[in-house]
Parts: C-alpha cells; sequence; structure tokens
C-alpha cells in the first residue's frame, strides 16, 4: 500500500519542499523479509538511521510497524536530506501504509520532528524556514511541529498554515485520525511584549560625547565604524550600546534575522524569534569559515548572525589578516557567496561592523600615558588593518582616555531610547527620499544616488576637494564622506547637505599614518 505526506529539507538557510512516500509490498509472513525498509531519495546518514528510530517509535507506541519491504521516498531524488526532521513523517507514513493511520487525511499533512525511542517527539532546526516555506505550498490543511519548535513555526506559517504542536508519535497519530484539536496560535506583538528584554543603555556611559556622536550616525545612516583608543576608555562599552539604538526591526527582518538563527538552532523553545536587532562579538581567533560562514555542508557564520544588526570585533588587530579580508565583499553587497562540494549558498550578511582597537602594540598611544612604542611598532601594528578594509570603514575616530575630575564632572548620559527617536526619525527621512528603491539607508547608496541626494555647494566641494587632497583619500572614501555628510544632515532636519555637515563627515575620517 502507497501512503504519502510532506515535510522540508534545509540547505543554507532556506527549506525546500520534501514529499515523503511510503510504499509495503512483499509478505507479511516471519523471516529475514519481515521488516525490512530501504530509503531513497540522497538522505544522509542521519537519515538513513531513522529507520531504526521509528521502529523503536512505533513499537514503544503499542503500535505495530509494517511487515515485509517498505520503500521510503524523499522527493525530489536529486535534493540532499540531512537530519532527524524527517523521523515523524516516515513514521506515519509507514502506519498509513498499514492502515493505522488515514492515509487520505495524512496526504495533506507536513510533519516536521525528531523521534525518541519511547515514540516522544524531540525538536529540530530550521522550524521557522521550514514553516515559511510550507506556507507556501499549496494543499496543505497542516503542519505537525514538536512542541518546542510551535511559537517560531506559528509566527513563520501565520494564518495559511495551521501549525500543531504534537509531543508523541500516538498524539500525531490521534491528531490525524481523530481531528479535534486546535492550532497554535500566536502573533508579532504578544511574543514581543511577552519577551522584553532589557539592554545596555547609554545612560550609563558619561563623557565621550564625540564618540557618542559617531555611534548615533552610525546607527541613523547605517554606516560602519572605527573606534581607536587606550583601554578601559569605553570602545567595547559604548559598542555594545549600538544595537540599543537602531530602529525597532520590522517583521520581514525579524523573520529574516530568527530563520538564520534557527538554521543553527540557536532558537530556544521559549525565545523562538529574535525580538531585538542581533549584537555579535567574536573573538580574535576565529577563523574566517567561522566569520563568513562554510563547512563541508555550508552553514551560516558569524557575518550573517549579525544581519541586520551589529558586528563588533574588539582588538580589531588581533584578527588574522586573511579572516579580515574575507569582510570587503560582504561590506559592500550585504550577502556572501559561499561555494563547497556540496553546493553554493548565498547567506545573507547586511551588519553595521563596529570595530575597536588600542593606538599601539602596548595599548597606551601617548608617551604622557606611559607608552614605550617607537614610532616603526606602532606603524606595524596599524597596518595590520589593510587600507582597502579601512576604506569601507566609514566612520573612524579616536576615543580618548579621559581624566578623574573629567569623570567626576561629567553628567549622566543621555538614554538610548532619546537617541533612538532621532535615529528613527532620520530614517524615516532617507526612506521617503529613497521611495521605491530597495535601499533602506544612506550607507547603502550607489554612486548615481550621491549625485541625485548629495548635491554639493561650490563650498562644500571646495571644502571636501582639500580634505581628499591633504589626506590623500581614496575615491570610495571621498563617496562614504558624502554618505555620512548626508545621514548628518538627515539627523539635523536638513534637506540639503551643508558646510558643517561636510567638516563633521571629514573629522570623521582616520589620517594618513
Amino acid at each position: 500500500m502507497l501512503a504519502k505526506t510532506f515535510s522540508a529539507s534545509v540547505i543554507g538557510i532556506d527549506a525546500y519542499p520534501v514529499e515523503i512516500e511510503v510504499n509495503v509490498t512483499g509478505s507479511s509472513s516471519g523471516g529475514a523479509a519481515d521488516s525490512v525498509v530501504s530509503i531513497v531519495g540522497l538522505p544522509d546518514m542521519a537519515v538513513k538511521e531513522s529507520r531504526d528510530r521509528v521502529k523503536s517509535a512505533i513499537l514503544s507506541s503499542g503500535m505495530i510497524p509494517p511487515k515485509g519491504f517498505t520503500v521510503v521516498n524523499l522527493a525530489p531524488a536529486d535534493l540532499r536530506k540531512e537530519g532527524a526532521a524527517f523521523d515523524l513523517g516516515i513514521a506515519l507514513g509507514m502506519l498509513a501504509a498499514t492502515g493505522a493511520v488515514n492515509p487520505e487525511a495524512l496526504s495533506s499533512v507536513a510533519v516536521v520532528g525528531e523521534l525518541a525511542l519511547d515514540g516522544s517527539v524531540r525538536p529540530v532546526r530550521g522550524a521557522l524556514p521550514i514553516a515559511a516555506r510550507l506556507a507556501e505550498q499549496a494543499g496543505l490543511a497542516m503542519l505537525l511541529v514538536p512542541p518546542q519548535n510551535a511559537e517560531e513555526a506559528a509566527l513563520a506559517g501565520g494564518e495559511k498554515l495551521a501549525v500543531y504542536p504534537v509531543a508523541s508519535l500516538t498524539a500525531a497519530v490521534e491528531l490525524i485520525n481523530r481531528g479535534g484539536a486546535l492550532p497554535y496560535r500566536t502573533s508579532l506583538a504578544e511574543y514581543t511584549e511577552r519577551n522584553r528584554e532589557h539592554e545596555p543603555d547609554f545612560a550609563d556611559v558619561k563623557g565621550q560625547k564625540m564618540a557618542r556622536r559617531a555611534l548615533e550616525i552610525a546607527a541613523a545612516g547605517g554606516h560602519n565604524c572605527l573606534l581607536t583608543g587606550p583601554p578601559g576608555t569605553g570602545k567595547s562599552m559604548l559598542s555594545m550600546r549600538l544595537a540599543g539604538i537602531l530602529p525597532p526591526m520590522t517583521m520581514a527582518e525579524t523573520l529574516e534575522t530568527s530563520r538564520i538563527h534557527s538554521v543553527l538552532g540557536l532558537l530556544s523553545g521559549g525565545r523562538p524569534l529574535l525580538n531585538r536587532r542581533p549584537f555579535r562579538s567574536p573573538h580574535h581567533t576565529i577563523s574566517d569559515v567561522g566569520l563568513i560562514g562554510g563547512g563541508r555542508d555550508p552553514k551560516p557564520g558569524e557575518i550573517s548572525l549579525a544581519h541586520n544588526g551589529v558586528l563588533f570585533l574588539d582588538e580589531l588587530p588581533e584578527f588574522k589578516r586573511n579572516v579580515l579580508e574575507v569582510l570587503r565583499q560582504p561590506l559592500e553587497n550585504g550577502w556572501i557567496t559561499v561555494s563547497r562540494a556540496a553546493g553554493t549558498c548565498t547567506f545573507p550578511a547586511r551588519f553595521i561592523l563596529c570595530a575597536a582597537m588600542n593606538p599601539c602594540p602596548c595599548g597606551r598611544g601617548e608617551v604622557e600615558l606611559g607608552c614605550t612604542c617607537k614610532i616603526e611598532e606602532k606603524r606595524r601594528y596599524q597596518k595590520r588593518i589593510s587600507g582597502p578594509l579601512l576604506d569601507r570603514i566609514d566612520l573612524q575616530l579616536e576615543v580618548r582616555q579621559l581624566s578623574q575630575d573629567e569623570l567626576l564632572a561629567a553628567p549622566d548620559g543621555e538614554p538610548s531610547a532619546k537617541i533612538r527617536e532621532r535615529v528613527i526619525r532620520a530614517r524615516q527621512l532617507q526612506q521617503e527620499r529613497l521611495g521605491q528603491r530597495k535601499l533602506y539607508c544612506n550607507a547603502q547608496l550607489s554612486s548615481r544616488d550621491l549625485q541625485e541626494f548629495c548635491r554639493l555647494s561650490a563650498g562644500s566641494q571646495l571644502l571636501l576637494r582639500q580634505a581628499i587632497t591633504r589626506f590623500k583619500l581614496s575615491p570610495r572614501a571621498y563617496d562614504r564622506i558624502l554618505k555620512v555628510a548626508r545621514t548628518i544632515a538627515d539627523l539635523a532636519g536638513c534637506v540639503d547637505i551643508r558646510d558643517e555637515h561636510i567638516f563633521e563627515a571629514i573629522n570623521y575620517r582616520r589620517k594618513e599614518q
């Protein structure tokens, strides 16, 4: 007898529908052919091992596995199938082939879940992209998922797909045969209200007015930034608060970012969605694969986990040179393509790069602070960061060490909430200006967009040309100064870019060492 149901396979961060077909043939008498199961359709080892898990789960649930020769086909046959998420679907298909499950009802059901030997259902990775993809599949009435994955699946499936959590194989059989249960329902508003988190606040930061201003500009325009200064000046403290002043994520951004974390199993059962922008801070010993993604079967890296948020690289010169150089393409394009023997995957990587570094090997930077480094040692240390990478960092500034008197006299910092209000207003101006273009901030402006939206007066052009000549800046640096000036004007609510906006933007470019 032939039975079928549906599931999905995750490749990279995308899900692809898979049809599970089960056919039982042969003698029902005892013997060697009593329980032979063959799984075809390009399965990996975890999928092949499911025949033993499924058989044990069926027996533990008080049901009888099919006798004879059972063929399980995972279609399409040329798509590689990975993981244990097909267990529950295979088990239900085998039971439908024996008549224990209604095959007609099962044919309009999608199923995701790993089976334990006692018949209970364990959570799987990638439930969010799977639900989002299956919601587009015509003819599906419901999706069965482990209870731990129910909320993320329901949020991704929306109104198009009814999601039902099932804790065991027995519960899944009862649901398909008898129905009557209510689907799991939730909304993004309910989830966000239930999972509000305390974020680091700029109110905790005293002094460092210029650094705070630079980070506000970075958030408003989506610009990359580099903070240079001695240890203890607050570079890390400031950087950790950057994500908190970015505009709240839209529903599309939330699902897109959460999908990446879901594929890597980084979403817990109680937190199926990211309700705030990600902040990733990998250690400087990370490899290039760990940063951009890859592996035998390509998986997203840190830059994709920081998508729609902030990637913070502390002690920037301590990162390996080859690791930093791979950032150049995603910083320009907002995505990274990883090619391996198993296939090619493109991962989103639109993030704000916030980096911090010491001015020299000893960290003090100035003789007055006790620096003993020679000029050549300082140059070698700073040359660890290549010119092309520095060119892609819009805001580069020194964070100086405050004296004890300055710290004591400094007033309390401005709260992140007030800064975020200004950032949101600036982003709204950018959205109105960009109209139907698929851009959301000034950092993404092309050369043609700069000509249209960043026209300068004769005085501003002269000021910019003088800066280019004096600091030996590249054409890319010229464009990025214009983008920063456009953001500064947006924060000020100005339609045109003025001389003071250009002057401030020039001050954030690092001078030649």
